[in-house]
């Protein structure tokens, strides 16, 4: 029941729109059909009038219409293909589309759950097997069904006594077919999953190739990757010996149908209820009929492979996010930009620790807040909630005074800003990393964000300037040139709120500056709240958390906390060490 549900869907959705092109195609089909069996027909006259009769007037008409019959063949079969083809692969783009856009909106739950080479995986290995199921099945159901009847109706034509015994023989290879089929389809499974490891090995290697490279592992990477290429090697070693096999099995089959049929049909010329010409005529309309049936006996093959990926895809198609845009809400209007935490718990799974425990904070609209603690605190978390990257477990968060889970998503997240230690860049040019956060900016906004971001001091240095190409995530800048076009962007953007995780306790001297500057800049009249790594930061900062163990322990200015809080004045004794 389930496997009928899914082909409906799939009709449904992803088949249906091109039943018009499919129907052109099964009229070509109609035409190879046709083609196929009349090859199988001439061979009865031409036998019977030309090599039997010796009728010379029909040997240049015969040869004609076979060469006519075989054009019609390849001209039909050569058109059914490119139709389907066409279809098949704007089946394949909606797919992937339909799993591309489902994966962009997805919660940043899911995606950090996910392996990344798993879902590469399903984007190209599985959506080709879903592909095959709606589109080379199809074409294969058509063409070969339509032949199959063809072949046989000139077999009966020919001698239907002859018919039954190729149709007791039929079945038999057809049994076999399914087996290999099922076989087949197991092994396909097993190499597809082996598949995935790999490429969620291979972007592990690139991921962590400096790694790799410092502990001086490249031998034992490479021993790893021998182990993940040699499960793919014997799932595919294993499913081309299984094609392989269907050979044999197929030629002694077709070894015992000749015998019979020649031992059969012998007694029949010699009883003259079968003549020469219809002999040849039938064997040949009996072998072309073979390919037809063994491709419809191992069409299970096909099918049971799409519906396993569908099985795989469809999920990810149907997911539903948690945290999405209800447009039936109204649009969340700031003034202050006044952040209030209510009892807020978090945990990120049922079977984790809960990372946070009942925080409540107040966040001044338009000053800076900071939040010091051990790395593991919970300090990210709670930034993480303003813009619902993740919703809490328990309590509320206001903004304004209206909670931001009453509200719509995206006005809440057009009045935030990230800049995050973990910087994120595209493999795209400066320009358009800027401009991302306001792709309507005018040149001369963007120039101007990135002036106060002090980005145009190294931009202009650029062979391209702002139209260089900055590699994935920017590895062709240092980190300060990549600190500071996040900045730029974030200015661009004019947001009301300023979400900060500093970074800058790795530059120098100099670029730390500058980036204070430009954090400075973005950050004045704006409502900060900042995971405080650097002094300044923690003594400029209008009012200080201290978060431990995923409780707010302290709060108050610095002066108060460094009487008060016992873990705030160790945390600053290492700061000042640190400076």
């Amino acid at each position: 029941m389930e496997k009928i549900e899914i082909l409906k869907r799939l009709y449904r959705e992803y088949t249906k729109k091109y039943l018009s092109k499919i129907l052109l195609a099964l009229l070509f089909s109609l035409v190879l059909a046709g083609s196929t069996s009349s090859i199988a027909y001439l061979l009865d006259p031409a036998i019977e009038k030309i090599f039997i009769n010796k009728d010379r007037s029909l040997i240049i008409i015969i040869p004609f219409f076979i060469v006519i019959a075989f054009t019609a063949k390849g001209i039909s079969l050569y058109a059914a293909k490119v139709i389907m083809i066409g279809i098949s692969e704007e089946i394949r783009k909606a797919l992937q589309m339909d799993m591309m856009k489902s994966l962009i909106k997805a919660d940043t739950d899911f995606i950090e759950k996910k392996h990344t080479g798993k879902i590469i995986g399903n984007l190209l290995n599985d959506v080709n097997y879903m592909t095959g199921l709606v589109s080379v099945a199809i074409l294969n159901i058509f063409k070969d069904s339509l032949s199959l009847i063809g072949l046989m109706s000139v077999m009966f034509y020919q001698n239907w006594k002859l018919s039954i015994v190729a149709i007791i023989m039929i079945p038999l290879a057809s049994f076999f077919a399914r087996l290999l089929g099922k076989r087949i389809t197991k092994v396909t499974s097993q190499a597809m999953e082996r598949a995935g490891e790999v490429f969620t090995y291979l972007i592990e290697i690139f991921k962590n190739h400096k790694l790799i490279k410092i502990f001086q592992k490249e031998t034992y990477e490479t021993s790893r990757a021998d182990q993940a290429l040699e499960g793919v090697k014997d799932r595919q070693k294993k499913l081309n010996e299984i094609y392989a096999r269907s050979s044999p099995i197929m030629e002694v089959l077709t070894g015992f149908m000749i015998a019979i049929l020649i031992f059969y049909s012998g007694n029949l010329i010699i009883e003259d209820e079968l003549g020469i010409n219809n002999f040849f005529s039938f064997l040949a309309a009996m072998m072309l009929a073979y390919q037809p049936v063994r491709s419809l006996a191992t069409l299970n093959i096909t099918i049971n492979q799409g519906l396993a990926s569908a099985r795989r895809i469809l999920p990810i198609i149907d997911l539903k996010e948690k945290i999405f845009e209800d447009k039936n809400l109204d649009t969340i209007n700031l003034k202050d930009g006044k952040i209030e935490f209510s009892n807020v718990s978090f945990n990120y799974g049922e079977e984790t620790k809960v990372v946070l425990k009942n925080i409540n904070l107040n966040i001044s609209g338009g000053k800076m807040t900071s939040l010091v603690g051990l790395s593991g605190a919970g300090k990210s978390t709670i930034l993480n909630l303003i813009p619902r990257f993740y919703d809490p477990t328990k309590g509320d968060i206001k903004i304004d005074n209206q909670s931001i889970y009453t509200k719509k998503l995206s006005s809440l997240r057009k009045n935030i800003s990230l800049v995050s230690q973990e910087t994120t860049l595209f493999d795209d040019t400066v320009l358009n990393n800027i401009k991302y956060a306001n792709l309507d900016a005018s040149d001369e906004e963007i120039n101007k964000a990135a002036k106060l971001s002090f980005s145009l001091e190294f931009i202009d240095t650029l062979p391209k300037k702002m139209n260089t190409l900055i590699g994935e995530n920017g590895i062709r800048l240092s980190g300060g040139e990549k600190q500071r076009i996040s900045i730029a962007r974030a200015i661009l953007k004019k947001s009301k709120i300023i979400l900060l995780d500093e970074a800058t306790s790795s530059l120098d001297a100099e670029t730390e500056k500058k980036i204070q500057d430009a954090i400075s800049f973005l950050t004045k009249d704006r409502t900060t709240l900042v995971i405080a790594h650097r002094l300044s930061t923690i003594l400029n900062s209008d009012k200080i958390y201290v978060i431990d163990g995923g409780k707010v322990i302290g709060e108050g200015k610095h002066d108060d906390l460094l009487k008060n809080s016992e873990t705030y004045k160790n945390f600053y004794e290492k700061q000042i060490q640190k400076h």
